[in-house]
């Protein structure tokens, strides 16, 4: 390799490094999101002066394709909505893994069918892992977008014996690549390695199908990190080492990423992608009807606010985000500020579902970093804490999570203990159980617990108001 291109390289690895790094705090993610970003337009730039393909595409057709990519990707990211952030992580992060397959697809063909070059076992595994992951990846992000945009296959999907379909389809690929490294005594590796991606296809669809609830975030943490190991395993075929050191990373933060969160939440890995969390919504409704409930106005909210409660603790969910209601929770806190309250407010780990997602809409409205608090940090201070507005959300303040004696799709998994708190009040339209479809005990407890029924943003600005007359 020529000594400018190399030294390129070693200064975009860097940058994607020190980016990383700086995206730890808030105060400088912006700035580690943009180092990283200049490290990728210089990879960019050395790979096609390095790359031999004056033959197959010329300089005009390259920046065609650069335009073409950019505006995509400025468009997308400017127009899509921080509730629709965990989506959009899923699509591109399924291109990417999409994107590594296609170049060892293209790669093996180059060599198997118009002889191009030689072929090694290293080149060979390297080509095998990049298209089994990266397809895989490919179409389990498809999937997770399907699922969070909610266009289809909403909730837990499953069917009898899946786990032995899934077992079966593995070792068809283990077979498969064995063939192709054996140099084809049962198929040609070409009707091999397509056979492989149609299989590896089909395994990604049946890999996420099953999986709901609040696993998600883990499970686009984890596809994350296999487009990652897909792309390193692409810069092997291609002699890149940009392309190695970048996905790399990627597959290493995504992986570790992904155990934080499965114990945050207290469920093994192995738990979460062989079993998931299924909604089990059904047969809820008439129950809920029989069922007494303390239905409290904005004005009685904000008159307990003002005059009784010292300390509020605030838990944001989801809906918080649909609704768009940040400014409106921003003016709440300091107006509750102004009348000499202490405000915080309990971040669960998949609040938003994704890391990070609730964190980054309450600080873009001004609410300061140093008031979020995680979920360990968070419930001792609801042991003294006088109210616990709780904001669009469900499953991460269930106490039925830690109840030994209710089996649900979210025992076992941490929870915020807001019941620990003198009062839970709740905003929230309906009684509608949480995305995993577990009902809620606390709705039900009248002496402790006020349901303030309204979309999040119209019922903070009308406690708001409450709070100011009360």
């Amino acid at each position: 390799m020529q000594v400018a291109p190399f030294i390129a390289y070693l200064v975009a690895a860097a940058l994607f490094i020190y980016g990383i790094r700086r995206l730890r705090t808030p105060e400088t993610a912006r700035s580690g999101n943009t180092l990283a970003a200049i490290g990728m337009v210089i990879a960019l730039v050395a790979t096609i002066f390095v790359a031999d393909i004056d033959n197959v595409l010329s300089a005009g057709e390259i920046s065609v394709g650069v335009v073409v990519g950019s505006v995509i990707g400025a468009v997308a990211a400017q127009r899509v909505q921080m509730t629709a952030m965990p989506q959009m992580v899923a699509a591109f992060n399924g291109v990417g893994g999409g994107a590594a397959a296609l170049v060892a697809v293209s790669e093996f063909y180059r060599v198997e069918a118009l002889g191009q070059g030689q072929e090694t076992l290293v080149s060979a595994i390297a080509v095998l892992l990049s298209v089994i992951i990266g397809t895989v990846s490919f179409a389990g992000s498809i999937i997770a977008f399907t699922k969070l945009q909610e266009l289809a296959l909403t909730g837990s999907v499953t069917f009898p014996l899946q786990q032995v379909v899934n077992a079966a389809i593995f070792l068809g690929i283990l077979l498969l690549s064995a063939n192709i490294l054996a140099g084809g005594l049962v198929l040609s590796p070409l009707v091999s390695l397509y056979l492989i991606l149609g299989a590896s296809l089909l395994l990604g669809v049946l890999f996420v199908i099953p999986i709901g609830g609040a696993d998600m975030p883990i499970v686009i943490s984890l596809l994350n990190a296999f487009t990652g190991l897909a792309a390193a395993a692409s810069g092997f075929v291609l002699s890149n080492y940009a392309l190695i050191i970048s996905g790399t990373l990627v597959g290493a933060s995504g992986t570790i990423l992904t155990r934080l969160m499965s114990s945050a939440l207290g469920r093994p890995l192995g738990k979460i992608i062989f079993a998931g969390i299924a909604a089990s919504g059904g047969g809820q409704s008439e129950q809920q009807e029989d069922r007494e409930v303390n239905d409290a106005s904005a004005e009685e909210v904000g008159e307990y606010l003002a005059d009784e409660a010292e300390k509020v603790v605030i838990v944001p969910g989801y809906g918080l985000a649909v609704a768009q209601a940040q400014q409106a929770m921003r003016d709440l806190v300091e107006t509750l500020e102004s009348e000499g309250k202490e405000v915080l407010f309990g971040i669960h780990p998949v609040a938003g579902r994704m890391p990070g997602h609730m964190n980054v809409l309450l600080t873009e409205v001004g609410i300061p970093y140093e008031k979020l608090y995680d979920l360990e940090d968070i419930n001792p201070e609801f042991d003294d804490a006088d109210a616990a507005i709780i904001v669009g959300a469900n499953d991460v303040v269930n106490p039925s999570a830690n109840d030994p004696e209710v089996e649900s799709p979210i025992s076992g998994m941490p929870v915020l203990t807001v019941e620990n708190a003198e009062h839970v009040i709740f905003i929230k339209r309906s009684l509608s159980p949480g995305f995993a479809g577990v009902d809620n005990p606390l709705f039900y407890d009248t002496d402790k617990t006020m349901m303030l029924f309204s979309d999040a943003k119209q019922g903070l600005q009308d406690l708001n108001e409450a709070v100011k007359s009360g």
